[in-house]
């Protein structure tokens, strides 16, 4: 097996790229205070991200997606996000083991 140089060279320059966003993220956020109507919207970004992902599901496959992207889209509302995801996982195994 022989590594090429611009591959290589190509996925470091990509995890690079993703450690300093994550690293600046959390180092900016440290001087912005987040209240009111700011953590508000914060905190609506993982449902916002978790419904972008799921919804494309929910219209291009079967029954069973459908509804269980509907649970999970209910769930993220009350539940944290990972909950939600595990309560739509279960929903569609259930769903597919009852035959619909």
């Amino acid at each position: 097996m022989t590594v090429d140089f611009a591959t290589l060279l190509a996925i470091l320059a990509m995890a690079a790229a993703t450690v300093f966003t994550r690293v600046s993220g959390l180092a900016l956020v440290r001087h912005v205070s987040l209240e009111g109507s700011r953590r508000q919207a914060i905190e609506s970004i993982p449902p916002a991200v978790l419904m972008a992902v799921v919804a494309p599901t929910a219209f291009a496959t079967g029954i069973a997606e459908t509804i269980a992207c509907a649970v999970t889209a209910f769930a993220a509302l009350r539940l944290p996000m990972l909950v939600s995801v595990a309560l739509g996982v279960a929903c569609v195994a259930i769903l597919r083991a009852l035959g619909l």
